[in-house]
């Protein structure tokens, strides 16, 4: 069955690769695991032998009717949808026991990552963690530390959510047919931070994206252009000892959230909001 370039498919080749991604979940005895985009199924197969269930959420109709065939119902569901609009809470709830949290794993079209990005960290309350493979540049940023060139809002929003480790990186001869670009796993750990940094999450992460506007400016510039007063803002970064002329990619979490707690409204930062 011939790729479809219009839905980023590039099917993972390397048998060594799919072991080291499901080794990466870790123990699945007794688990549910979601796999967003299984493909033909390279990693379908060894998920199903060592999880309890599978649910491969595939959007491509011929694809989804070769796995219903492929694999049997029992141990893997097909479900043909687009994962954006997948429940991941709803699947957390059907999985078994209620307090169950889904593992996630998913070779993610370069096309759309972020917005699954989004989508999984939206639905973090019905998942453990994920093992996820994605283009490198973008690996790079979801991973990326303060002071670095890759360090950004994306980088921010998703470490806000858990800690994310980088594990390896793959060549385009590792597909079929081999895309422009490398490849890099990463796995990543659902932990929110949000009560602990004492920050409501879309106030906190809204303050974040205005902060890196344009990474070029300084941090209190992009402030100012977002509608917070100067003298505020002055006030503000010397209070959480940030200087003045600091750029956004120079701070951590406990930054941001430090700063965002002098600067947003006490009604949309508190935590019962």
């Amino acid at each position: 069955m011939p790729p479809k370039s219009k839905l980023g498919q590039n099917f993972l080749r390397d048998s060594h690769a799919i072991e080291q991604i499901v080794a990466a979940l870790g123990d699945l005895t007794g688990r549910t695991v979601i796999e967003i985009g299984p493909g033909q199924g390279a990693i379908t197969g060894l998920l199903a032998t060592r999880a309890k269930h599978v649910i491969a959420v595939e959007l491509d109709h011929d694809l989804a009717i070769r796995l219903r065939v492929q694999f049997p119902v029992d141990k893997v569901t097909v479900v043909e949808h687009d994962v954006l609009d997948f429940d991941f809470i709803q699947a957390s709830a059907q999985a078994g026991s209620p307090e169950e949290r889904l593992i996630i794993v998913g070779n993610l079209p370069y096309y759309i990552t972020s917005p699954i990005l989004l989508k999984l960290a939206g639905s973090h309350a019905a998942i453990d963690k994920a093992v996820l493979m994605v283009q490198r540049e973008v690996a790079d940023r979801v991973t990326a530390q303060p002071r670095s060139r890759d360090y950004g809002s994306l980088s921010v929003t998703v470490q806000a959510y858990g800690p994310v480790t980088q594990l390896f990186t793959l060549p385009p001869s590792a597909f079929s047919p081999p895309p422009e670009v490398h490849s890099s796993v990463f796995r990543w750990r659902i932990a929110p931070r949000f009560a602990d940094l004492g920050v409501q999450e879309q106030a906190f992460l809204q303050f974040v994206k205005l902060a890196f506007v344009q990474k070029r400016k300084t941090l209190a510039n992009n402030l100012r252009a977002a509608g917070f007063a100067a003298d505020e803002v002055a006030a503000a970064l010397h209070q959480a000892g940030i200087a003045p002329q600091a750029r956004a990619e120079t701070l951590s979490i406990e930054s941001f959230a430090a700063l965002a707690k002098l600067l947003v409204p006490a009604n949309a930062m508190n935590m019962a909001s």
